[in-house]
């Protein structure tokens, strides 16, 4: 689950972590109060879900109160693109008023979970306030990365290792390390999938502070933490995803045509696969589990059919604790009551296949049926084509 910006910096000062002054506000008014206790520079920040703010206008320093104001009621209501946030855009409602920065250099500190050595990993760099893809493409070696046992936690020496590696004047070392463990200890305090500062800054007086801050939750931790569920802004997220969360159902909207019905992540990402290969554009990533049951199969149709960029379905899924004949009978229930206009090729194979085929046969529903993942994906790609 992600937040803004102005949530992850409160979550950090429960840790410790050192940000900036600063307040949130949703009008011009606001933003001249809240500027007018902060000095007299400011800068006032896009609060949207995407990175690139910057790049897109919505990040502006202002001197004084007066041109805080003008800044913010310039940036609330906008309609924000930014490489994150796709040609659609976003539309701004609220924006962080921050006291302005005596910055001498920009770092960058990230914690994430490394999947192929199954731990927490620490990642920093001297290249701050750009884009970390890009300094790890173009300067690999400015990458650094320390590895955590979470059953140790960071390592004294882990962070100093870090720190001596960024390049900062010795009398920092200290400073430096105590930000790193406090940022871990957010990370794992909250159960975070990521924590991440860029720019971490160092200001003239050698303060090193959390200039930004993205910090995105575990979903399935968040039985844990009640609490960060007020945190939640359902109008930064597709709502369709939203809708799709009510049922139980995994779906995340892409930009196809071709709308994706499977059961289980791997074989979601392999569908999206072959439908490229066919020469297709999948229009989204809907997972409807292994326990799926007729409803759950229905309401994952009816969410298919709301993108109305969806063309065609192609419907993916290898029985196992999901039987094909059960997936059959959402799809004819489905069929029944949404009256479904499109093309649908269904490919399924595993427990109880046979039975599933012949439910499908015998409903008399016109389907388009798949004889492997290739043959189904080259199918629905024809049928689209055709439209």
């Amino acid at each position: 689950m992600k937040i803004h910006e102005y949530q992850g910096k409160e979550v950090l000062k429960k840790y410790g972590v050192p940000v900036p002054k600063g307040g949130v506000a949703d009008n011009p008014e606001d933003a001249k109060k809240i500027a007018e206790t902060l000095g007299n520079s400011v800068v006032i920040k896009a609060q949207i879900h995407a990175g690139g703010r910057g790049k897109g206008g919505g990040v502006i320093i202002a001197k004084g109160k007066n041109e805080a104001g003008k800044a913010a009621e310039q940036i609330l209501g906008m309609n924000l693109v930014t490489h994150q946030t796709g040609k659609k855009g976003k539309v701004v409602k609220k924006v962080l008023i921050e006291e302005g920065m005596d910055i001498k250099k920009e770092l960058y500190l990230g914690i994430t979970n490394d999947r192929s050595f199954s731990r927490p990993v620490i990642i920093a760099s001297e290249a701050g306030g750009m884009e970390i893809e890009e300094v790890a493409k173009n300067s690999p070696e400015k990458i650094l990365k320390e590895v955590i046992d979470p059953a140790l936690d960071v390592l004294p020496f882990q962070a100093r290792k870090l720190a001596f590696a960024l390049n900062i004047k010795p009398e920092l070392i200290r400073d430096m390390s105590s930000f790193i463990g406090k940022l871990y200890n957010a990370f794992k305090g909250e159960d975070c999938t990521l924590a991440e500062i860029n720019p971490l800054v160092i200001t003239g007086d050698g303060k090193i502070l959390a200039l930004d801050a993205k910090i995105d939750f575990d979903e399935n931790a968040l039985y844990r933490h009640k609490e960060n569920l007020e945190l939640r802004d359902l109008d930064e997220e597709e709502p369709l995803e939203i809708e799709a969360s009510k049922h139980k159902l995994n779906y995340i909207k892409l930009d196809g045509n071709i709308g994706c019905m499977v059961n289980g992540a791997g074989l979601a990402m392999a569908t999206m696969d072959i439908i490229k290969l066919a020469g297709g554009e999948p229009a989204n990533f809907l997972d409807v589990g292994g326990g799926a049951n007729e409803e759950m199969i229905e309401n994952a149709f009816r969410i298919l059919l709301s993108d109305k960029n969806v063309k065609g379905v192609l419907i993916n899924i290898f029985g196992g604790i999901l039987r094909c004949d059960i997936l059959a009978k959402g799809i004819v229930q489905a069929a029944k009551n949404l009256n479904i206009k499109i093309p649908v090729v269904v490919r399924m194979e595993g427990t109880n296949v046979e039975e599933g085929k012949n439910i499908l046969k015998s409903a008399n529903i016109k389907l388009i049926t798949g004889n492997g993942m290739k043959d189904a994906a080259e199918q629905i790609v024809r049928e689209v084509k055709k439209l």
